[in-house]
């Protein structure tokens, strides 16, 4: 396999939406590998969104950088994409228009944007309903529209704003394993956020948790496991319990460092990782 994603470098980035606004996250540092899947892993209102919001080049941190291969992320890019919550389709288009949309507004060649689009509709297992419109299919199908739409633009870097969170368990779960099954098939970069630690265990080669406010990454733990990962092996679950508790300890800590800051009107705690695993 090629691996072709990206390194990515964040480097002590920080955000709030306007001078008066209180900052949503400080000095964030993260860094990853080629072909590396990170996932942030947060309660709501920690940051996490709005970091990979900042990634993906739809918002300007108030300082810091990101980094995509040494060169900084400033816009949008067919570099990279986004999937969100909902998946945005054109109910009133095909599935095969929907997923070729981005290639018609660049002025591909007809042949060469069919070839591409039905090897995009084939990596997400909906060649069956290649001819359908988008409003017939279930919201699992519709979310695997949306990531064919994402790959056929061959991507380095696929980032994922908790797109499963609306599905049922099932489709979830089929999902999950799919989107890191493709992404380590064509050796790109993936990086998500979501409250989910199911989630974070089954689709991570590193679990980022975020807590705080303002939000900080306070551990950085590596998921050393064989793929494809069941929910109920032994290692996943023995994983899943080690993650469970690092995250509840970081959350109680970020929160008794806020409450002794409040009290004794100290500054807050320098960002960092609390500890890698």
């Amino acid at each position: 396999m090629t691996i072709r994603g990206v390194n990515i470098r964040i480097e002590n980035l920080t955000h709030r939406y306007t001078s008066k606004s209180p900052i949503t996250f400080d000095r964030v540092n993260i860094e990853a590998q080629r072909g590396e899947s990170l996932v942030i892993i947060g309660r709501s209102g920690c940051g996490k969104s709005t970091l990979l919001h900042i990634v993906a080049g739809l918002l300007h941190p108030t300082s810091g950088m990101v980094c995509l291969d040494d060169a900084q992320v400033q816009a949008p890019s067919s570099r990279w994409v986004m999937m969100f919550q909902a998946p945005h389709l054109f109910p009133w288009m095909t599935v095969e228009r929907n997923v070729g949309i981005g290639l018609h507004f660049a002025h591909w060649p007809k042949k060469e944007m069919r070839k591409r689009v039905a090897e995009a509709i084939s990596l997400v297992n909906l060649e069956d309903y290649a001819k359908n419109n988008v409003q017939d299919l279930s919201g699992g199908q519709q979310q695997r529209v949306a990531l064919a739409r994402s790959l056929v633009m061959e991507p380095e870097l696929l980032l994922l704003d908790e797109p499963f969170s609306a599905l049922d368990a099932f489709t979830r779960t089929a999902l999950q394993k799919d989107v890191r099954s493709i992404t380590k098939q064509l050796g790109i970069n993936l990086v998500m956020v979501t409250h989910d630690i199911d989630e974070a265990v089954l689709m991570a080669d590193r679990a980022l948790v975020m807590a705080g406010a303002p939000g900080k990454i306070v551990h950085d733990l590596r998921v050393d496991l064989a793929d494809p990962r069941e929910r109920d092996d032994p290692a996943v679950q023995a994983t899943r319990s080690h993650l469970m508790q690092i995250f509840h300890d970081a959350s109680h800590l970020t929160s008794r460092n806020s409450a002794s800051t409040e009290v004794d009107g100290g500054a807050a705690p320098e960002s960092g990782l609390v500890s890698i695993i």
